[in-house]
């Protein structure tokens, strides 16, 4: 989902999964939990200020970091992130809610993205890529399925 707000435009991703909310925040929060779904290896200093290493092969020659903007223990976690590979930020705010006939609830909110061109396919990027991110956590936690097998990084 694409929302206006006053600040820009957001995107909204929602994924219902059928685990424990503790252990899908893990999966957010962890070097074991990341690396099970979304890099090959992780580093995590877990606290505001802190940094998530993530990488793409396992010497840690292809690496991301980021910095964690916020983080609640009760099921927050917000990632400073740099979209599509661009020079523009645009935050990722994870929130992990209980759902108690389903599971648990995943909202990923990401931006704010201005309404320029550029800004726009960079939204439109990072929405797709975020969107297969998450159907990948969820087959992983709901299958043991890890779908990277099928499409590698």
């Amino acid at each position: 989902m694409i929302k206006r707000e006053d600040d820009g435009i957001w995107v909204e991703l929602n994924e219902t999964i059928a685990a424990h909310y503790e252990e899908v925040f893990s999966f957010l929060t962890t070097p074991t939990g990341l690396t099970r779904w979304f890099p090959i290896e992780a580093k995590v200093d877990l606290r505001p200020g802190g940094k998530i290493v993530f990488s793409w092969n396992k010497d840690f020659t292809r690496t991301t970091t980021v910095a964690i903007l916020d983080y609640d223990a009760g099921g927050k976690i917000v990632w400073d992130w740099q979209a599509s590979h661009s020079e523009q930020h645009a935050p990722v705010y994870w929130t992990v809610s209980p759902d108690v006939e389903q599971g648990c609830k995943v909202l990923l909110r990401q931006g704010p993205f201005m309404e320029d061109v550029d800004s726009l396919i960079t939204m439109a990027e990072e929405a797709s890529n975020w969107r297969w991110q998450l159907c990948n956590l969820r087959s992983v936690l709901e299958s043991s399925h890890d779908m990277r097998k099928v499409r590698p990084l």
